[in-house]
């Protein structure tokens, strides 16, 4: 498969992540819908959380049991530094641009919230990229194909999770807002092929993956609080579960698809 081909399926993979999003303009809805919306993002991001760190682990801990010490070193600090860069990254940044928060008072923006999401979603589609790219370097162009539509699938319950935030606004998310937060959680993917065909590395996995989870990690903590101000216990708790589920169903998908 060409450079060509396998690029322009790592944008279609990414822009799914487009589809999801609409739902951002949706008003009228009552609170305790919002509040299901917000935990049904969560679950998702749940899901996604824990499957990027069973990615970013699976190398690192490969390598010590294959006696690997200097790779096993290196991939741990990596995972390391990129967890922490991923969360504290975004702690710093939103408190420079929204201030010291105190006691929960003061809280990012829900358009702001929602890019934090792009973000780390962003970060963990680059890793979905690379996956794509590197099957088509090595001529498995049938899993390629596969890898490319179960990732676009499960990049429309991602954008969901994009927007899910900004239905909790008085007005509706600008179409050039919802844009940007695409290209923010989607556009990775297609550059994150260029440079899986180009070059595969288990360090730029890692690296990448291991952002994501630190993102992942801040987004989450700014959802679970948004979440226990707009949803009763039950509520949320059902939200959750059902996003998790969505979430996890997609990647059975994928996972029978690809066997």
């Amino acid at each position: 498969m060409s450079q060509a081909s396998a690029v322009a399926l790592g944008a279609i993979a990414g822009a799914t992540v487009f589809i999801g999003l609409p739902i951002a303009r949706v008003r009228g809805l009552p609170k305790g819908v919002q509040g299901f919306l917000t935990a049904f993002a969560t679950g998702i991001l749940v899901f996604l959380l824990w499957d990027i760190l069973s990615h970013a682990g699976g190398p690192v801990e490969g390598a010590l049991e294959q006696g690997r010490h200097g790779a096993f070193a290196a991939m741990a600090a990596i995972f390391a530094v990129g967890v922490a860069a991923g969360l504290l990254g975004l702690v710093y940044f939103n408190r420079a641009i929204f201030g010291r928060i105190r006691h929960g008072a003061q809280a990012p923006s829900a358009q702001s919230l929602s890019l934090a999401i792009a973000t780390g979603l962003g970060l963990h589609n680059l890793s979905e990229g690379l996956a794509i790219g590197e099957s088509a370097h090595v001529g498995a162009i049938a899993f390629t194909g596969v890898l490319a539509v179960g990732f676009a699938l499960h990049n429309i319950t991602e954008g969901f999770g994009i927007a899910a935030p900004m239905t909790t606004d008085a007005k509706p998310a600008p179409w050039r807002m919802l844009g940007l937060a695409g290209l923010i959680g989607g556009g990775p993917t297609f550059i994150g092929t260029w440079i899986g065909y180009l070059a595969s590395s288990e360090y730029f996995s890692v690296a990448f993956l291991a952002l994501a989870a630190g993102a992942l990690l801040y987004v989450l903590n700014e959802l679970f609080n948004l979440g226990r101000r707009i949803s009763s216990p039950p509520a949320f708790a059902w939200g959750l579960l059902l996003g998790f589920l969505t979430a996890y169903a997609t990647d059975l998908f994928l996972t029978a698809a690809t066997v």
